[in-house]
C-alpha cells in the first residue's frame, strides 16, 4: 500500500483519510456538482500522487484549473514545498499567451482522426477520403499556405475538392496546429512528473477535442512499451459524451473507449472527472473500479451511480445531496473500505475557481 493523507474522516475529524497510491492502477471516476469542490479536492489527491509516487500524469485541463500547479500557494509546508520545486512539472497554455503553447501536428494524426476533423466519411466522401489515405505529408510541409496550395493545384480533382474542404472548413486556421513546429504530445511521451494541457483557451470548439486525440493516440501507439500514465480528465463529458455530436468526438469517444477497455494492461490509466455521470459513455463509466463522489442532488445521477458501482452501500450514495463542499465518499479498489471524508488544503496555487460579486462602491 501506498498511503495518501487526503484529508480527514468526517465522523472522527482528528483521524486522517488515507487511500491507496498503487490502487490507480485502475480507472477512476470523480464527480460532483457545481459548488461541491469537486476541482480542489482532485487537486489535493493529484499532489498526494505527485508527492507519494512515482506515477507520471497527464492532465487534460479544460478550465486552466491546473496551469498553476508547479506554484506552491502562500503558507503551503516547506518541506512538501521544498520537495514539489524539484518536480520536472510542464505546463502547455492557450487561454493566455503564455509559453508553450498547445500545440499538435495534423500530419501525426491517424487517417481516421485526420477524417474526422475533416468531417469526412470513407463511404460517403470516398474519393476524397481516399486522396486523405495516400496523402503523403512530412511535418516541415505544413508552412501555412503550402500543404493547401499543393492540393488546390493538383491535377488529382479528389485532392482539390479535399483543399477545397479544408480551406472552406477553415481547418489550418486552427491555433492548434504546430505547423513543422514541436507537439503537445511529444511532451507527454517525454514523461515529465506532471504535465498541464491547458484546452480552455481555444476559439473553435474542435481543437481541445482534436488536441486531445491527438495526444490519445500516441499513447496508445506507443503502448506496447509500458510505461505507465495517469490520464486526468477534467470536464470529462466534453470528450467522451453517451452520443457524439461531432465527428471528432465520436473519434476521441472511441479512443477512450479503447483506452478504458485495455488500457490497464499498458499502464495507460483513467482519471475522468465530472459533475454528471449519465454524461459520461457507459463503455467508459463501467470500466472504473474507483469512485470519488462529492454532492450530487440529482436522483437519476446517483442511481446510474448505484447501478455502475454495485460495490458502494447504497445508504452511503444516498448520503451525498447533504454533503457539505469539500466533503467526499470514497469506494473502491483504493480503500480498504468506503469512508466519507473531509478533504484537506492543497498546496499548490488553483489556476481557476469561481468569480466573485463585487460589491458596489456607490
Amino acid at each position: 500500500m501506498i498511503p495518501l493523507t487526503v484529508g480527514t474522516t468526517v465522523e472522527t475529524p482528528e483521524r486522517p483519510a488515507v487511500i491507496d497510491g498503487s490502487r490507480f492502477n485502475r480507472h477512476t471516476f470523480w464527480c460532483g456538482q457545481s459548488g461541491s469542490g469537486k476541482t480542489y479536492a482532485l487537486g489535493v489527491v493529484l499532489e498526494q500522487l505527485l508527492l507519494n509516487t512515482e506515477l507520471p500524469v497527464a492532465i487534460l485541463d479544460p478550465n486552466a484549473d491546473f496551469v498553476e500547479l508547479a506554484r506552491t500557494s502562500t503558507g503551503a509546508d516547506g518541506a512538501a514545498a521544498e520537495r514539489w520545486e524539484a518536480f520536472d512539472i510542464r505546463v502547455l497554455h492557450s487561454s493566455t499567451e503564455r509559453e508553450p503553447q498547445v500545440r499538435i501536428r495534423f500530419v501525426d494524426l491517424s487517417v481516421p482522426a485526420k477524417g474526422a476533423v475533416g468531417r469526412l466519411d470513407p463511404i460517403v466522401d470516398a474519393e476524397e477520403f481516399n486522396a486523405l489515405l495516400h496523402l503523403e505529408a512530412q511535418p516541415e510541409h505544413f508552412e501555412r499556405g503550402t500543404f493547401l496550395n499543393a492540393l488546390l493545384e493538383s491535377d488529382d480533382p479528389a485532392r482539390r475538392r479535399l483543399g477545397l474542404r479544408i480551406d472552406n472548413l477553415q481547418i489550418l486556421d486552427w491555433p492548434l496546429w504546430a505547423l513543422g513546429g514541436g507537439s503537445a504530445a511529444t511532451v507527454v511521451d517525454e514523461r515529465p512528473r506532471a504535465t498541464v494541457l491547458d484546452l480552455g483557451g481555444f476559439s473553435h470548439p474542435g481543437e481541445p477535442q482534436a488536441a486531445a486525440l491527438g495526444i490519445l493516440e500516441q499513447l496508445w501507439e506507443r503502448r506496447m512499451e509500458r510505461r505507465p500514465l495517469l490520464i486526468v480528465i477534467d470536464e470529462a463529458h466534453n470528450f467522451c459524451p453517451p452520443v457524439a455530436r461531432t465527428t471528432v468526438e465520436a473519434q476521441l469517444t472511441e479512443q477512450l473507449i479503447q483506452i478504458a477497455a485495455e488500457g490497464r494492461k499498458f499502464g495507460l490509466w483513467l482519471f475522468l472527472s465530472t459533475q454528471r455521470p449519465t454524461k459520461i459513455h457507459p463503455n467508459v463509466l463501467s470500466q472504473c473500479d474507483n469512485l470519488g463522489l462529492m454532492r450530487m442532488n440529482s436522483p437519476r445521477d446517483l442511481a446510474e451511480l448505484a447501478e455502475v458501482f454495485g460495490f458502494v452501500p447504497h445508504h452511503l450514495l444516498e448520503q451525498s445531496p447533504t454533503f457539505r463542499k469539500g466533503e467526499a465518499l470514497f469506494a473502491g479498489a483504493f480503500t480498504e473500505e468506503p469512508q466519507l471524508v473531509r478533504i484537506g488544503r492543497r498546496l499548490t496555487a488553483e489556476g481557476g475557481g469561481d468569480l466573485a460579486v463585487q460589491s458596489s462602491s456607490a
